[in-house]
């Protein structure tokens, strides 16, 4: 068996407020080691399960935030930015399952620090099924033939997973209380829990399916406002619907779909404010 494990940082036990996950602030670095912790946690029971290989990408912002030097030795990471599948680099068919850890949900709906992507999203639709990153990425996992085994992070994060993914395993380590408060469990007691979700679902691995997107997907992007669609729209193939602020783009599949979203929010983050 082989597992693939994103992990991102909103959705990770006791962090309520952007303080824990910039960079820049001061409660980062403790961040990092409970983010750091909780991907071992999953690591060392999926092991204790038969899993042979687990491949753990870093999911969050410039997607370095893991501790190299204290991830379980057995595991391999990727780290850092410019990856062409971002949140899902490098997962293909080979793998027996995906675990979303430190997810939370997407934007416009209950749950801490809840967005999709970036804050000039407002909404992505894939044909008619809006999503934010766990089902674009799940989709992306689908189109690999691999299913989402287990979904960890915030109430918000675990309803949405519930939504899209029949059988889908969930572990919610925090409560959302608003957008930037939670109730959290103690980082131990949710280590406790993601082990025995993460064993409960290597052992319904085969009840879950592949989360299957439409063949030539037509994906649709709602910005903020229309400077960011402009700036999105100027990426071949894409247009602006009239009168909205939504980005179409018609794509191969959902691999092409993923790529050019990834290309379009990073267009739409150059719209200046004055």
């Amino acid at each position: 068996m082989k597992l693939f494990v994103s992990v991102d940082m909103e959705g990770i036990t006791g962090l309520p407020d952007e303080t824990f996950v910039d960079s820049h602030r001061h409660n980062y670095e403790r961040a990092r080691r409970i983010m750091t912790e909780e991907a071992n946690a999953i690591a060392s029971v999926a092991f204790e399960k038969g899993v042979q290989e687990i491949l753990v990408n870093d999911s969050h912002s410039k997607m370095n935030n893991l501790l190299v030097e204290e991830m379980h030795p057995d595991v391999e990471l990727i780290t850092g930015e410019v990856k062409p599948l971002s949140m899902v680099q490098s997962l293909d068919e080979s793998y027996t399952g995906v675990v979303f850890a430190g997810y939370h949900a997407r934007a416009g709906q209950p749950g801490v620090m809840s967005h999709t992507m970036i804050f000039g999203v407002r909404n992505i639709f894939i044909n008619d099924v809006v999503v934010g990153e766990l089902g674009f990425n799940a989709y992306v996992a689908g189109h690999y033939d691999v299913p989402v085994l287990m979904v960890a992070g915030d109430d918000g994060a675990c309803r949405e997973a519930e939504e899209l993914i029949p059988g889908v395993v969930t572990a919610a380590v925090k409560q959302s209380i608003s957008r930037s408060s939670v109730r959290t469990l103690h980082p131990s007691k949710a280590q406790a829990l993601l082990k025995v979700k993460m064993a409960e679902a290597l052992e319904k691995r085969n009840d879950i399916k592949p989360l299957k997107a439409p063949d030539h997907p037509v994906m649709r992007i709602e910005f903020t406002n229309y400077g960011e669609a402009e700036w999105a729209a100027m990426m071949p193939g894409c247009v602006i619907e009239e009168g909205t602020t939504i980005v179409r783009y018609e794509a191969k599949d959902i691999v092409e779909a993923y790529r050019a979203m990834l290309v379009m929010t990073e267009l739409a983050m150059q719209t200046k404010f004055c």
